[in-house]
């Protein structure tokens, strides 16, 4: 095979022809977002999250300089947002859908049943996918089956990935279960904690040796599932009512499990416990007067 610019002609073709898969998946997305107003809505409220990420990461092109100190105080922030969320955002109106839904019977002990198998059901699927996928912490180091087979890398996207995914889920099932000023409030909360761990992901991938572009690339691709999750859960959601609680308490059970599994621990580990629940109670209040003032 000729060989132009150090690539064969083959490979040209491959690169064409991915290219144009890609292209081809993108504009059925679209169509089937742009279709359906719920899925839009949550589409548009995950982009809003991937953003604030991406915002979040804008400093570590001019400064690499941020303290344990305050490393742990935005993480035990984005901690307080998402049990608030949990709670105001997912629990209460998973509870409310459930009571209300004749499949479940109305009843209190019912739809305490089955949001609560929802929330079990959202941790253990993250606890699998946290055993069963290689990744890497930021502190406390690798993880999973074959971890040691992988490129340090992709071991931090991963564990990214697994961070942003509940977030998503969260967002696009409370756009198919909340009004609108509610869902919002959602969204907001989600993007605001975003910012700093957008901010604490670029650093903490500088720290770990990466240059600086780099982390600061991953950083703001981190925040891109976000979308993705929010789309599959308002159509998982939307596709049936009955679905609604369940997705609800999936989403919040997910999101309890990233909390207490990775981002309580991360901001507990270096001793700044005090600043890390400072900033978890600060979150917390924040969200919880958006979500009754929005709501």
């Amino acid at each position: 095979m000729p060989v132009r610019n150090g690539r064969t002609l083959r490979e040209w073709v491959g690169w064409v022809i991915v290219c144009a898969g890609v292209l081809v998946v993108v504009s059925q997305f679209w169509r089937f977002v742009s279709g359906n107003p719920v899925v839009l809505a949550a589409f548009v409220g995950g982009s809003i999250a991937a953003l604030a990420t991406a915002l979040g990461t804008v400093p570590v092109l001019f400064s690499q300089k941020l303290s344990d100190r305050v490393q742990d105080t935005l993480f035990g922030f984005g901690a307080g947002v998402m049990l608030a969320a949990c709670a105001f955002s997912l629990v209460i109106p998973g509870l409310e859908a459930a009571r209300t839904h004749p499949v479940f019977g109305g009843g209190p002990w019912a739809a305490g049943g089955v949001v609560g198998s929802a929330i079990l059901l959202g941790a253990l699927a993250l606890l699998l996918m946290d055993r069963l996928l290689p990744h890497e912490h930021f502190i406390k180091g690798r993880e999973g089956h074959s971890a040691q087979k992988l490129r340090r890398t992709w071991l931090f996207v991963i564990a990214i990935a697994l961070h942003n995914l509940p977030e998503g889920l969260a967002i696009g099932v409370g756009y198919a279960g909340n009004e609108g000023l509610r869902a919002n409030a959602l969204a907001t909360g989600i993007a605001i904690q975003d910012v700093p761990e957008g901010l604490v992901v670029a650093v903490a991938l500088l720290g770990a040796g990466y240059r600086r572009l780099f982390a600061v690339g991953i950083g703001m691709a981190s925040g891109l599932v976000e979308p993705i999750g929010a789309v599959l859960g308002a159509a998982i959601v939307g596709y049936s009512a009955a679905l609604l609680p369940w997705g609800l308490g999936f989403a919040a059970g997910a999101m309890l499990f990233v909390i207490s599994h990775e981002i309580i621990p991360e901001s507990h580990r270096k001793g700044h416990e005090a600043f890390a629940t400072g900033g978890l109670m600060i979150g917390f209040v924040l969200m919880m007067l958006l979500d009754t003032a929005l709501a």
